[in-house]
C-alpha cells in the first residue's frame, strides 16, 4: 500500500465520554484509525506517545488540566505527533498558548463534523492551521516579554535534566520518581535551575524548552 493511501492514526483526548464517541465515529466514517482515547489529561499524556498517532485532538480542558500541557508534554517525547485543540469557545489566552505549546491548530468544537475531519487531515500532512503572521506576532511577544537566558551551559547534568523534565510539565513528585531522587531533593533542584537560569516559574521553563526546540528546528512550514 503506497504511503499517501495509510489510514490517517489518530489519539483522541476528550474528558466527555459521548462528545468522545461521536468524534470517534465521525473520524471512523471518514475513513481514519482512532489508536487510543482517553478522558483525561495524565492518562493521555502517558499513554499518546506510546500509541504513536500522526495527529492527537486534544480537549482543551479535559479532566485533570489542560489538553495544552499534554500537547507540550507529548511533543517534548516525540515531536512527530502534532497536536489539535478542540475548544468550547475562543479564547485568546487558550489560542496563544495553543501556539506557544507547538499545536498545530485551534479549533472550536462547534465546526461540522466534516470541518474537524479536514482540520485533521490538513494536520497530518504537515499544515499548521494558524495564520502565519499571527503565530509569528505570538512567538515574538513570548520571547520578547520572557526572560534572557543566561547560564544554561554552566546547568550540571543533573540539572539539565530537571529542566527538560520541567518542560514536560512534570510535577516534582513525578521528577523525584523520573531521576529517583526525594521529593524534596527534586524541589531543590528545581529551585536551583530556576534561579540559575533567571526564570520566576515552571510556565517560564516550559517557554524556555519550547524557544530551545523550535530554535533547533527551525521555522515550520
Amino acid at each position: 500500500m503506497d504511503s499517501s493511501d495509510e489510514a490517517i492514526r489518530v489519539y483522541i483526548l476528550d474528558g466527555h465520554e459521548v462528545a468522545r464517541r461521536g468524534l470517534r465515529e465521525l473520524l471512523e466514517d471518514q475513513g481514519m484509525v482512532v489508536v487510543g482515547e482517553s478522558g483525561t489529561a495524565a492518562e493521555a499524556a502517558a499513554r499518546i506517545p506510546a500509541a504513536r498517532p500522526q495527529v492527537a485532538v486534544l480537549d482543551e480542558r479535559p479532566t485533570g488540566g489542560p489538553g495544552i500541557d499534554v500537547c507540550r508534554r507529548v511533543r517534548s517525547v516525540d515531536p512527530g505527533i502534532r497536536c489539535l485543540i478542540l475548544a468550547e469557545d475562543h479564547d485568546d489566552q487558550g489560542f496563544r498558548n495553543a501556539v506557544l505549546a507547538g499545536a498545530s491548530g485551534y479549533l472550536l468544537k462547534e465546526l461540522r463534523g466534516q470541518d474537524i475531519a479536514a482540520a485533521v487531515r490538513r494536520v497530518a500532512a504537515g499544515e499548521v492551521l494558524f495564520d502565519p503572521q499571527e503565530e509569528d506576532r505570538i512567538l515574538s511577544g513570548a520571547i520578547e516579554s520572557a526572560p534572557p537566558p543566561r547560564v544554561y551551559d554552566h546547568l550540571t547534568r543533573k540539572e539539565s535534566r530537571v529542566l527538560e523534565l520541567l518542560g514536560q510539565g512534570m510535577t516534582n513528585r513525578q521528577i523525584a520518581d523520573d531521576m529517583a531522587l526525594a521529593e524534596k531533593t527534586a524541589k531543590n533542584y528545581v529551585s536551583m535551575v530556576l534561579s540559575k537560569l533567571g526564570l520566576d516559574n515552571r510556565t517560564q521553563a516550559a517557554l524556555y524548552i519550547a524557544q530551545a526546540e523550535r530554535g533547533r528546528q527551525g521555522p515550520r512550514r
